[in-house]
Order: C-alpha cells, then sequence, then structure tokens
C-alpha cells in the first residue's frame, strides 16, 4: 500500500511539472503545501505518533479494552481542539506565515506573495484534517492495522491529479485547483479511516482530557518529540525559505529532486518505522530486551539492503529520471539540469533520511524523547551552518547538500546513542552481508552505466523511448542487484523478520 502510495505520488507531481513547470505559480504553491506539510510531521504521523503510540501499546498490553477507549476518546477530543485552533489562527495569520516561510517573495515579487497567501488559506485547514487522520493510522498500526493508514495518501494523490485535470479549466487562476485539491483531500482521507475504526471498537468520541493520566503522557513525550523527530523537514522548510531568496524555480527544483529521494524513503524508510515502533513499543513493554536488540538491528539491514542501491541509482540517473518522469509540457530542459544537481546532493544523504526514520523509534519506543531532541539540535545548528557556507557557491545545489551533510550526523549521533545505552546490539553475520552488498551494488553501477545514454538523448526521445529506455535500465539494474545477492547467498528467509 506505501508503495501505492509512492507511485501515485510520482503520478501526481508528474501531472503538476506537465501543467504548471517549475514557474512562479508552481513555487507558490509548493511553499503553501510545505507549511501546514511541514507542521503535518509535527501533529501528525511524526511526534504525536511517536508519542502516542507507546502510550496506546501499554495501556493496551497493560489494560483493558474500555481504558483504551477512555484514552483514544481523552486524545480526539484534546487535539481537535488546539489543532482546530491553530488552524484558526493560521488562516487569519497567512499573510504574516507567508512572508516568514517565502521572504523572498514577500521582498520580491509581490504576485506571488499575494498568491502563496491565498492558497495557503485553502491548503492549512488540511493540518487539522490530516493530523486528525493520522491519529487514527495510529490506532490502526497500534492493532496490525497497516494497510488501510498506508493506503489513505493515495486519496491526496487522487485528488490533486483530478483538481488539476478537471477544476482547473473551471477557475480563473488555474494554480488554485490544486490548493483546493489539498482540502477535498483531507476530507477524505479523514473519513476513509472512520469504518475500519469502527470495526475494531474504537471510534472515536471526541472529549476534552487535558488532565487525564495518558494525555499527560503523551503531551510529555511529544513535546520534544515534536522538535527531534522533525529536524529533517525543519531543514527541507529552512530550504525552501532561503530558495526563496534564490531565482525562480530554485523552490520548485529542490521540491522534484526532494519527491525523487521521497520515493525510496517512503515506500521503505517510513514503511519499516511504521512497523516497527508498536512492535518496538510491546517490546520494550514486555521487557524483552534481546528481541527489541534484534529488531532494530534487522531495520537497520533492511534500510542498507534498499537504501544504498536506490541511492547509488539515483546519482547515476538523476536527468533521465528527471526528463522521462517531468520533462513535458511547461518543463524545461533548463530545469531538468538544475533539478538533477540538488537531486544529486539529496541522494548523497538518502541512506541517513532512512537511518534516521527506523533509529529515532529506539528512543520513541522507550518513551524517551530528550534524546532524539538533544541530537535534533545539533544536526539543524549543523544545517545551517551548511546552509550559509554553501548557498553562497552552490545555490539551491548547497541546500541540498547541507541537508544530507546534517542528516548524517543526525543518524550517525542517533545510532551512537542506542549503542551507548546498550538497546542495539549488533547481530552476527554483519561482514558476509556487507560484502555481499559491495558486490551487488557495484555490479549494478556498472550495468546502468553501460545501458543508460546521455542526457542529449533522452531530451530527443519521445516519451515511448524514454520510457522503454528507462524500464529497460530500472530492471536490469534492479535485476543485476536481486541476481547478485542471490548469488552471494542472500535468500528471503534471510531478511525476514
Amino acid at each position: 500500500m506505501t508503495m501505492l502510495s509512492r507511485v501515485m505520488g510520482l503520478v501526481r507531481d508528474i501531472v503538476i511539472a506537465h501543467g504548471f513547470g517549475a514557474g512562479a505559480s508552481a513555487d507558490a504553491f509548493f511553499v503553501a503545501f510545505k507549511i501546514p506539510n511541514f507542521l503535518r510531521r509535527l501533529f501528525a504521523e511524526g511526534a504525536f505518533s511517536q508519542a502516542f503510540v507507546p502510550v496506546l501499546s501499554e495501556y493496551r498490553t497493560q489494560g483493558s479494552l474500555n481504558e483504551v477507549k477512555v484514552l483514544v476518546d481523552r486524545v480526539a477530543g484534546s487535539l481537535g481542539l488546539v489543532l482546530s485552533l491553530l488552524t484558526a489562527v493560521a488562516v487569519l495569520a497567512a499573510p504574516f506565515l507567508a512572508m516568514l516561510f517565502a521572504p523572498g517573495f514577500y521582498l520580491n515579487d509581490a504576485a506571488k506573495y499575494q498568491l502563496t497567501v491565498e492558497m495557503l488559506r485553502l491548503t492549512f485547514p488540511y493540518l487539522l484534517l490530516i493530523s486528525l487522520t493520522a491519529f487514527g493510522g495510529a490506532i490502526l498500526n497500534s492493532y496490525d492495522r497497516f494497510a488501510v493508514p498506508a493506503f489513505t495518501p493515495v486519496l491526496l494523490n487522487l485528488s490533486l491529479i483530478g483538481s488539476v485535470y478537471w477544476l482547473q479549466p473551471w477557475l480563473e487562476t488555474p494554480v488554485m485547483a490544486l490548493a483546493w485539491g489539498v482540502l477535498i483531500a483531507g476530507v477524505s482521507q479523514l473519513l476513509l479511516q472512520l469504518p475500519f475504526l469502527l470495526r475494531i471498537g474504537l471510534m472515536p468520541n471526541p472529549k476534552l482530557g487535558f488532565r487525564h493520566e495518558g494525555v499527560r503522557k503523551i503531551i510529555k513525550l511529544m513535546v520534544p518529540a515534536m522538535f527531534g523527530v522533525s529536524v529533517s523537514q525543519i531543514n527541507l522548510l529552512l530550504d525552501t525559505v532561503l530558495a526563496s531568496l534564490l531565482q525562480t524555480g530554485s523552490v520548485s527544483w529542490l521540491y522534484f529532486s526532494d519527491r525523487l529521494v521521497e520515493l525510496p524513503l517512503g515506500v521503505f524508510g517510513i514503511a519499516i518505522a511504521t512497523v516497527i515502533l508498536p512492535n518496538l513499543s510491546r517490546k520494550h513493554a514486555e521487557k524483552s530486551g534481546e528481541a527489541f536488540a534484534a529488531m532494530l538491528d534487522w531495520a537497520i539491514r533492511m534500510v542498507l539492503l534498499i537504501g544504498l542501491p536506490a541511492a547509488l541509482a539515483l546519482w547515476l540517473l538523476a536527468e533521465p529520471l528527471l526528463i522521462t518522469l517531468f520533462q513535458y509540457g511547461a518543463m524545461t530542459p533548463g530545469d531538468v539540469t538544475q533539478a538533477a544537481m540538488s537531486l544529486r546532493a539529496y541522494s548523497l544523504g538518502l541512506l541517513a533520511f532512512m537511518l534516521i526514520k527506523v533509529l529515532a523509534p529506539g528512543y520513541f519506543s522507550r518513551q524517551d524523547t530528550k534524546t532524539p531532541v538533544k541530537i535534533g539540535i545539533w544536526a539543524m545548528v549543523a544545517n545551517m551552518a551548511f546552509n550559509l557556507a554553501l548557498i553562497v557557491p552552490l545555490a539551491h545545489v548547497g541546500l541540498a547538500l547541507a541537508t544530507s551533510l546534517s542528516a548524517f550526523l543526525n543518524a550517525g549521533l542517533l545510532m551512537r546513542g542506542l549503542l551507548k545505552q546498550k538497546v542495539l546490539s549488533w547481530q552476527s553475520g554483519w561482514l558476509r552481508f556487507g560484502a555481499q552488498l559491495l558486490v551487488a551494488n557495484l555490479v549494478m553501477a556498472g550495468l546502468i552505466l553501460w545501458l543508460a545514454p546521455g542526457a542529449e538523448q533522452w531530451l530527443q526521445w519521445s516519451l515511448w523511448q524514454r520510457a522503454q529506455a528507462m524500464a529497460l535500465c530500472v530492471i536490469g539494474g534492479g535485476g543485476a542487484y536481486l541476481a547478485m545477492l542471490v548469488v552471494g547467498g542472500i535468500r528471503l528467509r534471510h531478511l525476514k523478520h
């Protein structure tokens, strides 16, 4: 389901690139969508889930279904009230938010700034809707119902695609269709969760409960986690702020390159993290330290198994991927060149992005939110230092590279902390596993370099020719990678936990 969601997200981005390219209107939408999307990582699947799932697992393991239901009702009421107030304030303060997060628009392009404000008033209520959706999804995940929460992002992608094709022709400002699509998606995603919550007997009946012991515990865990789990998102938002000061198109170039990195990150990194958090929480509640360490070790191996070839392929196929997927309609060859440079910079950090996703649950499942916060502060300060050092010589590429460098610092410190606390211990077989990965990646890279022609050839080809050549590279490279893993002795049973 996560794979389907990310593939549909890629289709969505292709449609947006074809319709709006990397111009001023696209820049405005990406900023208007990124602000509530950033806060979604704080209030939805980010800090909230990291704080809520361990407490819910504790109630489920040690209490009755009625106690779990009381907790769910109190959290629903409290979260709903906070988010409703925040949304109301944000809609009224949209001009200030647009100026804060895109100062370059305010200073240099009044029309783009005003368009951003108008779209932000439509996109911000998505925060309330998607946060309640994520709340329902966290409950379902805790009861091992993973498919429905993983499917809900598909509705966002379908809404945006539909808005481009069917809503855009009716609007005076075409790009406003995307903002309406975001709002429509939020409503449909929330409604989808409700029947499945009813089925497991946990349909929320919202009641205020700030004094409830479980709610207070969640808030105590969530406040520091809001920073710790969202450092990479804060870094990306800072990139947007600085990119708004660069030439028109910079925000869009970073967006399209980031979206390609998000595909493997979302399909595998976030999926693995989603699955291990409730399981790690239960292992901690059961005081099963060996099983806890073994699951973390397994998650790291899975990240390396997918993250290394994905990062390598994104680097080698940066221009061909962008040309094949996005270089139609309003997207120019110049946009492809610029986006490819930032894609390569982001690909360097893909492994670190994925490791952060699976290492952070090692802390949150034990209800330790303070340590990731301290690490997150160091990573964000480093990111800002890297940004300031690299933005002048490398422009938007420097922003992407700074994000990757700070992600490695974040992941390294998280791993060091888990090892120091002895909750992560390396299982047997790492030396052989590393050798198998090295050989498989080298063979894959060699085959891709042999199969893929230069960017000039890709630009001259038709859509069908590009698709055929890309399929050959992906299937050939992926097939060679899997074949070398099998030759090296890795079997499916070795990958299961």
